[in-house]
């Protein structure tokens, strides 16, 4: 991770050195926790985040649904995404907005704790590698399933969830691959660690639906809506490790990962089709400001040069 000036912490801009909490916070010690990756990109008009309003709606309600109450509404954090990247300078970046009950009582309950808001940014490139967007990754289904609706809140963002993919990612990592598949007890297709996934076969683009443990991605929810423009039918549907091994094409999408295709599932060699590299050419275009169709997700912001 780079390093850059300032960090938004409870309402003030501090170095990013003295961006500090104490031990003894609930969120590190129970996974209390919600938070939002976000990405801003350069375009003909300036730095413009990617769907910001989308993104802070989701961490509100992510908080909702672990009894948490924000400090700070979603105009104030947008203000404050703004604030940031201008101070920081930095005309692309990834954003990470994150909330969590802080130092007070040490019980499972967060008994009157409060709630620390912090947001990031730095410049962070493709999350699985240039090459990886070029010429696919390749996936492990994993031996973790992905936890159900009614273990936790799946549509919620929430810091403790994101241990059951970092097992899986972790797994599939030590096996020689680039990314985790997690399925469902049902053995249905979820998603990957950090990523939806999609699927290709004769012309229809299928995705698992949300109601199978996911959570409802705002990349996931962009990539809908572009296939559709372009012509495609899109199918919500329960999918199956085979359906993704005699797939014509595979691929996965999120904020960090952007549209990244599967070159193979479990040694299946699938290879980098049109249709992920169409929908790839799309997104990255949508994203850059270089789409009237959808410039209403471009939250346009300024940023100054930073001091020698």
């Amino acid at each position: 991770m780079q390093e850059t000036e300032k960090i938004w912490m409870n309402g003030e801009l501090v170095d990013w050195a003295d961006a500090k909490v104490h031990v003894g916070v609930h969120g590190l010690h129970y996974g209390s926790g919600v938070f939002e990756g976000i990405r801003c990109y350069e375009t003909s008009k300036g730095p413009a985040i990617f769907r910001l309003r989308d993104h802070l709606q989701r961490l509100h309600d992510s908080a909702r649904l672990l009894y948490m109450e924000l400090p700070y509404s979603i105009d104030e954090l947008r203000d404050a995404c703004h604030e940031l990247i201008g101070v920081n300078g930095l005309p692309e970046c990834y954003l990470r907005p994150i909330a969590f009950y802080g130092y007070g009582q040490l019980g499972v309950a967060a008994r009157e704790n409060p709630v620390e808001t912090v947001i990031m940014s730095w410049p962070w490139g493709s999350y699985l590698g240039d090459d990886g967007m070029a010429n696919g990754i390749r996936a492990k289904i994993s031996s973790w399933q992905r936890i159900g609706p009614n273990v936790i809140p799946h549509a919620a963002k929430a810091t403790g969830v994101y241990l059951n993919s970092m097992l899986a990612v972790t797994e599939a990592i030590r096996a020689g691959y680039d990314e985790a598949i997690l399925l469902t007890s049902e053995g249905t297709i979820a998603d990957g660690s950090g990523e939806n996934i999609f699927m290709v076969k004769n012309g229809t683009i299928s995705t698992p639906a949300l109601s199978t443990s996911i959570l409802p991605g705002i990349t996931r929810n962009t990539i809908i809506q572009i296939a559709q423009d372009l012509g495609y039918t899109v199918e919500e549907t329960d999918l199956i490790r085979s359906d993704l091994y005699l797939a014509d094409e595979v691929f996965m999408c999120g904020t960090a990962a952007e549209v990244t295709p599967l070159s193979s599932v479990d040694d299946y060699e699938l290879g980098v089709g049109p249709v992920t590299l169409e929908i790839q050419k799309a997104y990255l275009g949508t994203v850059r400001g270089q789409s009237e169709r959808w410039a209403q997700w471009l939250d346009h912001t300024a940023t100054r040069t930073p001091a020698a």
